[in-house]
């Protein structure tokens, strides 16, 4: 299963619409479509996407998990203006 067909099943289950996903990013439709169509997702993007569906987004292995969150944007934002 793709990322895209992933971020797809996540909107059904919450109810949520690609319309939706699309404003949240502060993007077109049309750029949201070229992001399905092409699978084409930035790790800040899944960081955002998770958070919008209320889940967690994480490294998982048999002994730890490491979860992304809206701070870890904030932070690397932080850390490129302090550059």
């Amino acid at each position: 299963m793709s990322v895209s067909d992933k971020i797809k099943a996540g909107l059904k289950l919450e109810g949520k619409k690609i319309e939706e996903l699309a404003e949240m990013l502060n993007i077109s439709r049309q750029s949201m479509s070229n992001k399905f169509y092409r699978d084409s997702f930035s790790a800040e993007d899944l960081i955002k996407i998770a958070d919008f569906l209320g889940y967690s987004l994480a490294f998982v292995s048999n002994n730890q998990n490491i979860t992304f969150s809206m701070d870890d944007i904030k932070q690397k934002k932080n850390d490129e203006q302090t550059e």
